[in-house]
């Protein structure tokens, strides 16, 4: 089958950038953001329950949320605007936890993020406003929610902002280290 997409891997295996084949002329554009047999040849899973629609002002930081159990991979897209979207691992005994990964998403750009299951997910606005529209893989579960504070020093993201727009949520968050073990999501090696 013919794959109108470029696959970009990142240093943390599973979480993947995506680039769609886009269509343009003097009229616009058109890409396609899913295609569930086209993106399952690329390793994504093929069951979205929910989409997530956000709407941020400039220096707006969200995250890093996670859930466990009930943990979602999220496929992030920007509609308008600009964001620096960050994944981070936080799988308890992954080689890699702690570990993460941040890049532009844009609508001029039109890349996706793909972020599996059991990582932390967080992004800052860069323009003077976004609309980020996200697919999940399972449903939001309050009783599941949990965050890590976005400046955890021992992760150390280079966030484009020092004084992000917070909510009082983000802000109280627990670094990753002070999280007890049993509410994160543990490492499975795949074979």
């Amino acid at each position: 089958m013919d794959i109108p997409v470029r696959v970009i891997e990142t240093k943390l295996p599973g979480v993947i950038i995506i680039e769609p084949r886009v269509f343009s002329d003097a009229r616009g554009f058109l890409l396609e953001t899913w295609h569930q047999s086209r993106y399952r040849e690329i390793g994504l899973p093929t069951s979205f329950v929910q989409d997530n629609l956000s709407f941020s002002i400039r220096g707006t930081l969200r995250g890093l949320h996670f859930q466990n159990p009930n943990s979602q991979g999220k496929l992030v897209s920007v509609l308008h605007g600009q964001v620096f979207d960050v994944a981070v691992d936080i799988r308890v005994g992954s080689p890699r936890s702690g570990r993460w990964v941040g890049l532009l998403l844009s609508g001029d750009n039109k890349r996706q993020l793909y972020i599996p299951e059991c990582f932390a997910h967080g992004l800052c606005v860069t323009s003077e406003i976004a609309s980020v529209a996200y697919k999940c893989t399972d449903l939001y579960n309050p009783q599941a929610e949990g965050g890590i504070l976005w400046s955890d020093p021992d992760i150390g993201i280079d966030w484009p902002v020092r004084t992000p727009i917070l909510s009082e949520k983000d802000n109280g968050y627990p670094t990753l280290r002070e999280i007890p073990l049993e509410r994160l999501p543990r490492y499975e090696r795949r074979v």
